[in-house]
């Protein structure tokens, strides 16, 4: 089974499509994934909804982080495909704050 589809149950928050977990091996403080619920493999399979609803936890995320940290700025990035580093093959955006 996928480890996103199995971490659902997990999430800081959720909307209907999407949802967001901390990563377990944080680049920096407050570092987030925001993953589609639905399983597919990169975000270039996500529909329009499926957009929406992860922008929406992208902005979770940053007032969840904003509560604890004071990044200066993020990154936000989606590794799509093994040649472009992805390790888990389920579709997830990265929120990197940085100091």
């Amino acid at each position: 089974m996928c480890l996103f589809c199995d971490l659902k149950s997990a999430a800081v928050k959720e909307n209907e499509l999407s949802y967001f977990i901390y990563d377990k091996f944080p680049q920096a403080k407050g570092h987030s994934l925001i993953i589609p619920k639905r399983h597919i493999e990169t975000v270039f399979e996500m529909t329009d909804k499926e957009w929406v609803s992860a922008a929406r936890m992208i902005d979770a995320a940053k007032r969840e982080i904003e509560k604890t940290h004071t990044p200066q700025g993020y990154n936000i990035v989606a590794n799509c495909g093994a040649a472009a580093g992805q390790q888990i093959m389920h579709a997830h955006i990265h929120l990197i704050p940085r100091y």
